[in-house]
């Protein structure tokens, strides 16, 4: 027996059923943080993560292309991009520390506002390139790392399929700290009387300000100001170059910065000696002495930290040529 056909109705219901359980996505704006994104988004979110630092490892830049979207293929910057995240995932495994999925209520910008209250809350600024987006922020899972990178991946969602978009890496962490943790540490510092100190501190929070491009920190306004407060009271404070009177040779510091080693970043000291370079002893013997009182010419230089280095001049780098110096450290803990 020949069974009748549904009615046009019917079929045209089911249709709707199956299109509704393809279609299920949301539409409407909003922003989902981590486990608050459906499990089956997150898995398939994961795999294009997967896919991307499987390629990055091997900086396999035509395969890469395959992921990404026509306007990242066309940007000027993406070899230069691709290339710095690269070479980060070359030396480091990366793992997930936030992720958002966004149906976007603007196009031009839009921004998801920190729900915390800790130290570290942030804001996501970023551009609503297509109406759903997908954005990762990945750290180094060697959590003991003194100076860690964060990798940012921006996927949007086409017509042709989900793109990456943009990827970026910025510092994070220094000596252990995000920037907020370092302008708490500045800020102790400062109130110790240790200016050079607190401007060095304050400089790297500086530094991993904005370890993300769509990343702002909540108290950002904050440090940043301390900065540019403490820096313009050590420029009024110090007058370069400072001469250490309590060694006999009376060596000239000319230059204090931050160098970055594998251990951390550290205070480094330029200065001119009148000791020859060539004679090795007596370089050293200066350098001894001025590590006894180097506290002294610059509070808390020496204070709470691993080494301060030093490098010896005979005469003042101009920046034209190459200058002979000798570099030398001191172990403080």
């Amino acid at each position: 027996m020949i069974k009748p056909k549904p009615p046009a109705f019917k079929l045209f219901a089911f249709l709707l059923i199956i299109f509704a359980l393809q279609s299920c996505e949301p539409t409407q704006p909003g922003s989902w943080k981590n486990d608050q994104i459906s499990g089956s988004d997150r898995e398939k979110f994961h795999k294009l993560n997967d896919e991307l630092f499987a390629r990055l490892k091997v900086n396999d830049e035509k395969n890469l292309e395959a992921i990404m979207s026509k306007e990242f293929i066309e940007n000027a910057y993406k070899n230069r991009s691709v290339e710095l995240v690269s070479n980060r995932v070359k030396v480091a495994d990366y793992t997930l520390l936030d992720e958002y999925y966004t149906v976007n209520r603007y196009i031009d910008g839009d921004t998801i506002k920190a729900a915390s209250t800790s130290l570290n809350s942030y804001s996501v600024i970023y551009q609503g390139i297509t109406h759903q987006m997908y954005l990762a922020f990945f750290v180094p899972k060697n959590k003991t790392m003194a100076n860690r990178d964060m990798i940012t991946a921006i996927y949007s969602k086409y017509d042709y399929g989900w793109k990456l978009n943009d990827v970026d890496v910025f510092p994070y962490t220094i000596n252990g700290k995000t920037a907020p943790e370092l302008y708490l540490q500045a800020k102790e510092s400062y109130q110790k009387g240790y200016l050079m100190d607190a401007f060095n501190i304050a400089s790297s929070s500086i530094t991993c300000s904005r370890p993300s491009s769509l990343w702002k920190y909540s108290n950002e306004a904050e440090f940043s100001y301390f900065y540019n407060t403490v820096m313009k009271e050590a420029m009024n404070h110090y007058t370069f170059p400072i001469v250490i009177d309590q060694v006999p040779t009376h060596p000239r510091i000319f230059r204090i910065f931050n160098q970055t080693t594998p251990e951390g970043d550290f205070p480094m000291i330029y200065y001119t000696s009148s000791v020859n370079l060539k004679d090795a002893n007596a370089i050293k013997q200066e350098n001894d002495n001025i590590k006894k009182v180097i506290g002294k010419t610059l509070p808390g230089i020496d204070q709470n930290k691993k080494y301060v280095l030093y490098s010896a001049f005979n005469e003042h780098p101009n920046g034209k040529r190459s200058v002979d110096h000798v570099d030398m450290e001191s172990k403080l803990k």
